[in-house]
């Protein structure tokens, strides 16, 4: 479904557990790049995507939380969400829970053509070419492996950084290589999980930016931990705060006393 011609399209945010949970102002970005696009938001009350319960085999639950995340936003021109992650979730694997089920089948099938990754939908759907937002020196870039694989991410973001006054865009070395998050698999396999995000942490650092971006919390998460313990001050952010010029928050995993100092300095 389209929203009629010269009509602003009314536009659903998952906010994503993470999100709503752990970095609100995710979502308050988030908000303000649909808006200034020309968008309708509303963020309606709202649960899990399921892909934990997915993750670790339990489809009766994931088959749950579906149905209520399909009814809470079928009325919605699009659904858009700050994570390639949650989006992938609906548009790659909502679709296969109900292949015994014609009706709902129909609906996941509904639901995932209108559903996109934020980056994504303000470029491939909207058109936006260009971010109103300043951002003072290097940044580097993580591609998430469910936005990468699942939805093809990868330029949209950069063709929006590029656009920001004053921000430099310096590529890691295997930029596209997962992070070692993976949702429960870091739970489950921690000693893989912590060789791989080693290495990653690795070419973040010798990138030499001061800052590193990506469009996954989960995985933000994941390497600013990572980076934290070994004592790095790379700071690490959600690329929707940057294109939004919101970055009044302190960095991922940063407390606000440590930001309002290093701010001052």
């Amino acid at each position: 479904m389209s929203p009629p011609p010269n009509s602003k399209p009314r536009v659903g945010l998952f906010v994503t557990c993470l999100v709503d949970l752990m970095r609100p102002s995710v979502g308050f970005a988030a908000v303000k790049l649909l808006e200034d696009a020309g968008c309708i938001v509303e963020a309606p009350v709202q649960t899990c995507c399921g892909q934990p319960a997915y993750n670790s085999g339990d489809r009766g639950t994931t088959r749950d939380l579906a149905m209520r995340l399909i009814d809470t936003f079928h009325g919605f021109d699009y659904v858009v969400a700050p994570s390639g992650s949650c989006a992938g979730m609906i548009k790659a694997h909502y679709p296969e829970l109900f292949e015994e089920d014609p009706n709902w089948r129909a609906k996941a099938d509904a639901l995932a053509a209108k559903t996109f990754e934020l980056t994504s939908f303000l470029v491939d759907v909207l058109g936006v070419t260009s971010v109103e937002a300043t951002f003072d020196g290097a940044v580097t870039y993580h591609d998430s492996c469910s936005g990468l694989r699942e939805l093809g991410l990868k330029s949209q973001p950069r063709r929006l950084l590029a656009s920001v006054e004053g921000l430099t865009l310096v590529e890691m070395n295997d930029s596209d290589v997962c992070c070692g998050f993976g949702g429960t698999f870091a739970v489950k396999y921690s000693d893989i999980s912590g060789a791989i995000v080693d290495a990653k942490a690795k070419n973040i650092e010798a990138a030499q930016a001061p800052t590193l971006l990506a469009g996954d919390l989960g995985c933000l998460m994941n390497m600013a931990g990572k980076l934290s313990r070994d004592g790095k001050p790379v700071q690490v952010r959600h690329v929707a705060e940057v294109l939004a010029g919101m970055t009044e928050e302190p960095p991922i995993g940063a407390a606000r006393a440590e930001a309002s100092s290093k701010g001052r300095s």
